[in-house]
């Protein structure tokens, strides 16, 4: 991609319906079907609508969820479990969805606790695979709320894999991200997972 497709790429503010609209109607022309008939007559609208919900996160920057913190003198845990998170896989374009828990512990400041899963959904509304999803939930946080130290842990069922390819159904992948405090002493790491149930 050259420079200026980049630019102009950067510059939008929502998802391009019409273009999606026209590439779903060329899907379905191109796997046999007729996109004229009444069953599929306005699925290219509904792709195109759904696309714009599920990539959301393309135009926002879950760092506006950090931007309000409250001082407090609270230094130990704080930990939100079960968040359910949607994203799609950016190999198969096929969604994996799950739960995700984030803790950390606060250096003087904390964060309303609907941010957390705010900051969560802002960056798993994009093409994602799940180990960056983890770390850029980490990092955002660490680095914006000048916490001690965070950690993400993150389980999911990956559709690319559950319904195509090798169809194991039931299964999850569990990736976790350790910054701060959690990285450097194993009795803060042991403690989070003990309280996220691992």
């Amino acid at each position: 991609m050259d420079d200026n497709m980049k630019e102009k790429s950067l510059d939008k503010k929502s998802v391009d319906t019409e273009r999606i609209e026209k590439a779903m109607r060329e899907i379905l022309l191109a796997i046999g079907e007729n996109p004229d008939r009444e069953g599929l007559s306005r699925t290219p609208e509904r792709v195109a609508r759904m696309y714009s919900e599920l990539f959301a996160g393309m135009y926002d920057d879950p760092v506006r969820h950090t931007e309000r913190v409250f001082t407090e003198s609270y230094d130990e845990l704080v930990l939100l479990k079960d968040i359910p998170f949607y994203s799609m896989c950016e190999h198969h374009f096929l969604p994996f969805m799950g739960m995700a828990h984030v803790g950390y512990l606060p250096h003087g400041k904390v964060i309303g606790v609907s941010k957390l899963a705010r900051i969560v959904d802002g960056f798993a509304r994009r093409p994602q695979v799940q180990e960056r999803l983890t770390t850029q939930v980490a990092e955002c946080l660490m680095h914006e709320i000048d916490a001690r130290g965070v950690a993400v842990v993150m389980e999911a069922t990956h559709t690319c894999m559950t319904i195509r390819g090798v169809k194991k159904s039931g299964s999850t992948m569990v990736t976790s991200a350790m910054l701060g405090s959690f990285r450097s002493d194993a009795r803060s790491r042991s403690e989070v997972m003990s309280l996220i149930g691992r």
